[in-house]
């Protein structure tokens, strides 16, 4: 019989962690042995006996979360925002010295964003032009999203990588923030609305013509097979993972 797997989700009390704790107790090969909300200790995961840990908490604590996490040997699926290059710098670092933990950190875990920006990334090479736009509710913290991030870093790469150059843009004057924000030399653009889950688009334009490549998460279930591939496979990936596009077969 196949051995459970022993999860913990942090930030259990937030609409995606308790999303989490109801896809982890219906699935039969992980079993939930602690669920935190804000104010729980640490030391309650330290003495579950988790094998992962899911982290849905915030900015402010995450990196915390993770080092306690990876410093006990407890794996982390990560889905918090604010992972910049000096925190990501630091975990790695941390795992070096801990080199059987796995930490996967994933800007978006709805599988089929992440295809989309995968695909994506490989369109751009094909096309003079391209921005992205994200649009979410208007109680999201940050902008842009995580997502759109990722997916303009990867889209950036992608064409350095082809040597294709930057998307002509003739502006000379304009209000702040008219063009959006550069990531990488792509433009990201940022819509709050209410009404609205988590969506994006990518506009790659070229002579006569345009190509959309859309996703919509209409629910925040529909994050949850990504967070459940990433627990399941999380040990077999030791180290930092960025993005789960890093645990899937894409061949592109």
């Amino acid at each position: 019989m196949t051995k459970l797997l022993h999860v913990a989700v942090l930030g259990a009390g937030g609409r995606m962690g308790a999303e989490a704790v109801k896809a982890i107790e219906a699935a039969p090969d992980l079993t939930l042995v602690a669920a935190l909300g804000r104010n729980d200790s640490l030391e309650t995961l330290a003495n579950s006996g988790a094998d992962v840990m899911v982290d849905l908490t915030v900015p402010a604590s995450t990196e915390e979360n993770v080092r306690f996490a990876v410093e006990r040997g407890i794996h982390a699926v990560v889905g918090t925002t604010g992972w910049d290059a000096g925190r990501l710098a630091r975990l790695e670092e941390l795992l070096a010295a801990h080199p059987s933990a796995g930490v996967l950190i994933a800007p978006n875990f709805a599988l089929g964003s992440v295809l989309a920006s995968a695909f994506a990334a490989k369109a751009s090479q094909y096309f003079e032009s391209v921005e992205v736009v994200e649009l979410h509710h208007p109680n999201k913290i940050d902008a842009p999203s995580g997502t759109a991030v990722r997916t303009a870093q990867l889209i950036a790469a992608a064409r350095t990588e082809a040597g294709v150059p930057a998307s002509p843009d003739a502006t000379e004057t304009g209000l702040e923030g008219a063009r959006g924000c550069d990531v990488d030399g792509i433009r990201v653009h940022s819509v709050r609305l209410r009404g609205l889950v988590a969506h994006q688009e990518v506009l790659l334009g070229g002579e006569g013509e345009q190509l959309t490549i859309r996703h919509d998460s209409f629910d925040r279930a529909s994050f949850m097979p990504g967070v459940l591939l990433g627990v399941r496979h999380v040990a077999r990936h030791p180290g930092l993972t960025v993005g789960l596009d890093g645990y899937l077969d894409l061949g592109i």
